[in-house]
């Protein structure tokens, strides 16, 4: 007899009036908000512009989202294309199944669409949201617990998790490994922290970090798993895919350390020369208003000599001077040399 463990929910989908709020989909987009939240924060820290995070994610996220379902269903095309399935059902993202693989390798295009026209580099965006996307997947997980999948082999240890009788899954108490992939993505995301803190991590290497260590937890917790799979070599295709993955990114870790240590100075060139321009117009405006200074001075400075020049030839003019026109007519020479 069991005496503690996970339940399952009964059903993964609420129903608001007439909308269905559904537990996984609620989890993809507090999970996508946390990413975004957080990955705005570290890059203002690294000297970006607060809502450029955002404005690359509505070219990442979709982009994502396609490329994770996908990967799922063409390494699980059994489920949608064989004898007795159909085919729709392939479009029914909010029952699960996204790749995660397929998520980060058509997200990045999406996310380099977005830099490239914001004139941004991508390792850089890349290291900004890494955290972000791991503290995402540990949130997304939680939408396999409100569907009743992707749990691991029987076990009857006190957080064994609960499920209930259905289509293609039998009753009992398996290992939740839904929960450990939670866990581990947590630790993932504080690792890359902490990380990027100490050795100042740049050029894409905080986002290698993250994809080496996610993939070490994902291979044993893969291999946990009892969901259906294709297999090669007696592994799991997901397993090795871990194993492929893991080894590019600790090789890009070591080469790019080597061809561009240190991390990137400046992350978004807008910003710089936002300030340029704004220097030079208080530069200029600086300017103009020394010239005005000068010319002000130069017209007192003539106004005031005027009047004196001209009494001053008034005053040397004698008694007996000639008619008023002459008198005129030196006083203008006397003030046109002045």
């Amino acid at each position: 007899m069991d005496l503690a463990f996970i339940p399952s929910p009964s059903t993964g989908v609420l129903h608001l009036g007439p909308v269905p709020l559904r537990g996984y989909a609620f989890c993809i987009i507090i999970g996508v908000f946390v990413a975004v939240w957080y990955g705005n924060k570290r890059w203002i820290a690294r000297g970006g512009k607060a809502g450029t995070v955002a404005d690359i994610a509505v070219w990442a996220v979709p982009f994502g989202l396609v490329g994770g379902r996908l990967y799922h269903v063409i390494t699980d095309y059994q489920l949608y294309f064989s004898e007795g399935e159909n085919w729709v059902d392939a479009f029914k993202i909010w029952e699960g199944g996204l790749g995660i693989w397929g998520a980060i390798a058509l997200g990045a295009v999406g996310a380099w669409i977005g830099c490239r026209r914001r004139g941004i580099p991508l390792p850089a965006y890349a290291d900004a949201i890494a955290p972000g996307i791991a503290f995402a997947q540990a949130i997304g997980r939680w939408g396999n617990w409100f569907n009743q999948e992707l749990y691991g082999k029987p076990t009857d240890l006190p957080w064994g998790l609960k499920i209930s009788a259905g289509a293609n899954r039998e009753e009992g108490i398996y290992h939740p490994t839904f929960l450990y992939e939670s866990l581990w993505c947590i630790g993932v995301a504080l690792l890359v922290i902490w990380a990027d803190r100490r050795f100042k991590l740049g050029h894409g290497r905080a986002f290698a970090l993250y994809v080496a260590a996610y993939c070490t937890g994902r291979a044993w917790i893969e291999y946990m798993r009892v969901d259906e799979a294709h297999h090669v070599l007696g592994l799991r295709l997901n397993v090795w895919t871990a194993i492929v993955v893991f080894v590019l990114a600790v090789a890009y870790i070591v080469i790019s350390s080597r061809l561009r240590p240190g991390r990137e100075e400046v992350v978004e060139p807008e910003r710089d020369k936002d300030k340029a321009v704004a220097g030079g117009s208080t530069d200029g405006d600086s300017q103009d208003s020394e010239d005005s200074k000068v010319e002000t001075s130069g017209t007192a400075a003539t106004d005031s000599e005027a009047p004196g020049t001209a009494g001053d030839a008034e005053a040397a003019e004698p008694e007996d001077a000639e008619p008023a026109t002459n008198g005129a007519d030196n006083g203008a020479g006397a003030a046109g040399k002045s």
